[in-house]
């Protein structure tokens, strides 16, 4: 196969002009292109009112690639395709009887459970949460009749927080071995659309994503494993260095030397749980700052121009990034075309807001978080649970800020600059249920945050016109935006620094941010945890 990259076509091309672009790009003669597979399609909307064009990366078969890369000449955007196949991991030893343990089923727990199961390892899944169908009546129970259930919510059950998002599966990870292709291809088997597998920018959406990941749990069923739901982890069996199983909430204990850490970002207990019995965790970087809602006729106008609303391109999103004189930098999170901003607490008597698209992300709001980077390094150096502190302070605020109800604190982005509450809503209008309660967002966050988001604002209208309208809306508080500690591992074996056999993974344990990574994480993980069974039990069995 060959690659081609950066194939320009209009975005209204006929379905034969690819055809015809490749055959001229590589000089084919008739007969020698037998067939194409677009890896990737994107478009590129950074030059303002400049033509907007699909830019293809395809996959060529020819019948003599030498001959072909031989009369290109020095052409360098062509050339030998990249083996992106997925080569699974040795079987697991049919006398082996012992098996792993992984705790968290979001998207990193997913797929180390699958990677564990199609190799043979029968692991079993340790879930706090409950199944996709009961989680999803209560997440609705919070926003529609502001009734909590801890254990299960946005952060909590099947599917993880990720379940309850844009279902965006990008990112900027380093991925040499293409286990994100093997993440896309394992969700496309479980019924998401094939289109995830090349557009660039691809999501599910919160409601087909429930649906893929209880059909990903069947498959793990029907390979041996076995998925336990309201089964959450109060203590490590830790002896010698080495864990040895974990037990219950309801006292039940659980063998096991191979345990799978895939927490996601709000275990906070669990964070706890291990600092106690003396697991290596170190405070990492993370970030808090606020909703932010405009219309997204506006995004598309500002973003897309006269291409805004062209059905090849959708809802248009942005990203935004800008260093206060603060010291602080100032980004925009998890950006959701045409979503809602959704209540994301899991504790009682605490605001958390998050983002949230459908696939058609046809809402009339965008919504991202505009969030201020904390570094514990000058934030509260040594201490490995400053952040979740912190976190659990400034959420419990917001929750009194809000009414004390779960509605969360709000105000409009002309009155947050100005310095002065806001009293009545302009012709944006919020979607965060169960409610916003307007008034002043200065007590929310620290000085440091508000002093930051307050200067980035206007800069961020600068490239995106309308950002900061003075009704666009403001609401409180962000401060999931990743994991506030990372549970260190070994770089070569993924296992815990002073636990063998704990293998910290994903978002919860500081080496994932989103859907697409954790699952990645998740591969690599699985796959360290089968060598290290295979060998220890080649060792014993020696």
């Amino acid at each position: 196969m060959l690659r081609i990259n950066e194939l320009s076509l209009p975005l209204d091309h006929p379905e034969d002009a690819l055809v015809q672009a490749i055959a001229k790009r590589l000089k084919l003669t008739p007969g020698e292109l037998q067939g194409f597979e677009v890896f990737k399609r994107s478009y590129d909307a950074r030059k303002k009112n400049s033509e907007i064009k699909f830019i293809y990366i395809v996959d060529v078969a020819v019948a003599d690639e030498a001959s072909v890369l031989a009369r290109l000449g020095k052409d360098n955007k062509v050339g030998p395709a990249p083996d992106t196949r997925y080569y699974p991991v040795e079987p697991a030893p049919a006398a082996l009887t012992e098996r792993p343990l992984v705790v968290g089923f979001g998207p990193c727990g997913l797929f180390a459970a699958l990677i564990l199961a199609q190799a043979g390892f029968k692991p079993i899944v340790l879930e706090r949460g409950r199944d996709v169908r009961k989680r999803t009546k209560d997440t609705w129970a919070l926003w529609r009749n502001k009734v909590l259930t801890p254990e299960s919510n946005v952060q909590f059950g099947e599917g993880g927080a990720g379940l309850f998002s844009d279902g965006k599966l990008y990112s900027q990870i380093k991925d040499p071995k293409f286990y994100g292709r093997k993440v896309m291809q394992e969700f496309v088997k479980a019924g998401a659309p094939e289109e995830i597998l090349y557009v660039s920018k691809p999501h599910i959406g919160t409601f087909r994503l429930t649906g893929v990941v209880s059909r990903m749990r069947e498959e793990i069923i029907r390979l041996g494993g076995d998925v336990r739901f309201e089964s959450r982890v109060t203590e490590f069996d830790i002896q010698d260095g080495r864990i040895a199983g974990v037990t219950l909430a309801d006292g039940s204990h659980i063998a096991s030397r191979y345990v799978v850490l895939a927490l996601g970002h709000s275990a906070r207990d669990s964070f706890r749980q291990l600092h106690k019995q003396g697991v290596f965790i170190e405070p990492k970087p993370f970030a808090i700052g606020f909703r932010i809602e405009h219309p997204q006729s506006m995004v598309d106008q500002a973003r897309l121009g006269k291409y805004a609303g062209h059905p090849e391109l959708g809802a248009a999103d942005y990203k935004l990034v800008y260093h206060a004189s603060n010291g602080r930098p100032v980004y925009s999170f998890c950006m959701c075309p045409g979503g809602t901003v959704v209540a994301a607490t899991s504790e009682p008597e605490r605001v958390v807001t998050n983002g949230m698209s459908q696939y058609s992300r046809n809402e009339r709001n965008a919504n991202a978080g505009i969030v201020v980077g904390i570094n514990p390094a000058d934030d509260f150096p040594g201490d490995a649970l400053a952040g979740v502190a912190l976190q659990e302070e400034l959420e419990s605020a917001a929750y009194t800020l809000g009414g004390s109800d779960y509605c969360a604190p709000g105000q409009l982005v002309g009155d947050f600059i100005a310095n002065r509450p806001s009293t009545a809503w302009g012709e944006v209008e919020p979607s965060y249920k169960p409610g916003v309660k307007l008034g002043d967002l200065t007590p929310s966050l620290p000085a440091y945050a508000i002093e930051a988001i307050r200067e980035a604002l206007p800069e961020f209208g600068k490239q995106i016109k309308g950002f900061d309208r003075a009704d666009a809306v403001l609401t409180g508080i962000e401060t999931r935006t990743s994991s506030p500690v990372r549970i260190t591992r070994d770089r070569e074996t993924y296992q815990s620094l002073n636990t063998r056999g704990l293998f910290p993974a994903g978002e919860g344990a500081g080496y994932a941010g989103g859907i697409l990574s954790a699952g990645v994480d998740g591969i690599r993980v699985a796959e360290a945890v089968a060598q290290a069974m295979r060998a220890d039990w080649q060792a014993e069995n020696a």
